[in-house]
C-alpha cells in the first residue's frame, strides 16, 4: 500500500514539473458595433459591425520549455464576425499559423504569418482597425494598387527570423516562396528601436507579381510616449508599374481617467493610375476621425468613433473601406459608430 502511494506521488510529481515546462492558453475578442455611413450620393446604411475596436478573433498558443535556453512554440489565431457568426471561409486560422524555435540566437518562425511591412505599420491610434482607423487607406481593399501581390498584411509559407532582445533593437528578415501562386513570393524585413518612451522602425518588402514589375513597399514610423499623450506617425509608400501611393498618418491616443481619446489623420497621395482608376494623379483622399474608448475593466470596454473621408477624384476610398456603387468621384464619406468589446 506504501509503495503504491509513493508510485502515485512520484508520478503527480512529474506531472507537475511537466506542466510547469509547457502550457497552452486560449485567447479571443468579441467586439461589435453599431454604425451609420454615408457615402456621397450611393446613400447611408446602417449596420451591426464586428471588430471595429480589436478583430473579432479566437486562437491557441502554446510554449514548452526545451531546456538549456530552447523553447519551443506555436501560435493559431481564427477570425470570426460577430455579427453573422461566420469565419474566414478560405483560411480557418487566416490570421497567423505559425511554430517557432527561439533562444539567446532569436526566433526562427514558420507558417502563416505577418510581414515586417505591415508589423511596421501597427501602432496606430485606432488599432489599425474600425472606421477611423488608416488601416482603410494603408490595408483596405485596393491597397495592393491592383496587383495580385497578397502579402500587404500577411505572406504564406513564410520563414522568419527575429532578433533576440538587444537593448531595444529589434528586427525581423523574412522570405515566403510563391509555391505556384502568382502575388505570393515575399522577400522583406525590418529594424527598430523601442524604450519606454519611443518607438521608432524602418520595413521594407518586395512581392514578386510578375508583370509589369514586383510591387514593393516600404514605411517609417515614429511613435513618442509624452507625459499626457502618445504620438502615432507612420510615412507609407507602395509601388507597382507607374502606380504609387504615398500615406503620411498623424494621430495622437491620451489617456483620461477611465479611458482613452483618441484622434488620427491621414493623407493618401495616388498617382500613376489609369483616369477613373482611384489610382490615377489627383486621386487623392484623407482621413479625419475622433473617438473615445472607455474602460469597463482591463478586458471590457465601450468605445465610440466618428470618422469622414474626403476624396479629391475618382472615389477610391470611403469609411466602409471600398467605395460603393454610385459614390462619385470627388464625394465624401462619413460615419459613426458605438460599439462593445471583450477580450479572453
Amino acid at each position: 500500500m506504501n509503495r503504491k502511494m509513493l508510485t502515485l506521488a512520484a508520478l503527480a510529481a512529474m506531472s507537475t514539473v511537466a506542466s510547469a515546462q509547457s502550457s497552452v492558453t486560449l485567447f479571443g475578442v468579441v467586439d461589435a458595433a453599431v454604425r451609420s455611413v454615408k457615402n456621397g450620393s450611393a446613400g447611408s446604411q446602417t449596420q451591426l459591425a464586428s471588430g471595429d475596436n480589436m478583430t473579432s478573433r479566437w486562437g491557441l498558443r502554446g510554449v514548452e520549455d526545451l531546456g538549456g535556453g530552447l523553447r519551443a512554440s506555436f501560435h493559431l489565431e481564427s477570425q470570426f464576425a460577430v455579427d453573422t457568426g461566420t469565419a474566414d471561409p478560405a483560411k480557418f486560422f487566416g490570421r497567423r499559423s505559425t511554430v517557432s524555435l527561439s533562444g539567446g540566437f532569436g526566433e526562427v518562425r514558420l507558417g502563416r504569418d505577418y510581414t515586417p511591412t505591415f508589423m511596421n505599420g501597427l501602432g496606430d491610434e485606432f488599432g489599425i482597425v474600425g472606421i477611423g482607423s488608416r488601416g482603410i487607406f494603408l490595408y483596405g481593399a485596393g491597397s495592393n494598387l491592383g496587383s495580385v501581390a497578397s502579402t500587404v498584411l500577411r505572406a504564406d509559407n513564410a520563414i522568419s527570423y527575429l532578433l533576440p532582445a538587444m537593448g531595444g533593437v529589434y528586427g525581423q528578415i523574412q522570405v515566403a516562396p510563391s509555391e505556384g501562386i502568382a502575388g505570393n513570393r515575399y522577400t522583406g524585413g525590418g529594424l527598430g528601436y523601442k524604450n519606454s518612451a519611443m518607438d521608432v522602425g524602418v520595413a521594407y518588402g518586395v512581392t514578386d507579381v510578375g508583370t509589369p514589375s514586383d510591387f514593393k513597399h516600404y514605411n517609417v514610423k515614429f511613435n513618442y510616449m509624452f507625459g499626457f499623450a502618445t504620438l502615432h506617425t507612420l510615412y507609407d509608400v507602395k509601388t507597382w508599374g507607374g502606380r504609387k501611393t504615398q500615406d503620411i498618418s498623424i494621430g495622437a491616443s491620451v489617456p483620461v481617467a477611465t479611458g482613452t481619446i483618441r484622434v488620427g489623420y491621414t493623407r493618401a497621395n495616388r498617382s500613376g493610375g489609369p483616369v477613373g482608376s482611384g489610382y490615377a494623379d489627383g486621386d487623392d483622399s484623407s482621413r479625419l476621425a475622433i473617438g473615445y474608448v472607455h474602460d469597463l475593466s482591463k478586458r471590457t470596454a465601450l468605445y465610440t468613433t466618428y470618422s469622414r473621408i474626403s476624396n479629391d477624384g475618382a472615389a477610391r476610398s470611403s469609411v466602409l473601406g471600398t467605395p460603393p456603387a454610385g459614390m462619385l468621384g470627388g464625394e465624401n464619406s462619413s460615419g459613426f459608430e458605438v460599439g462593445l468589446r471583450h477580450t479572453f
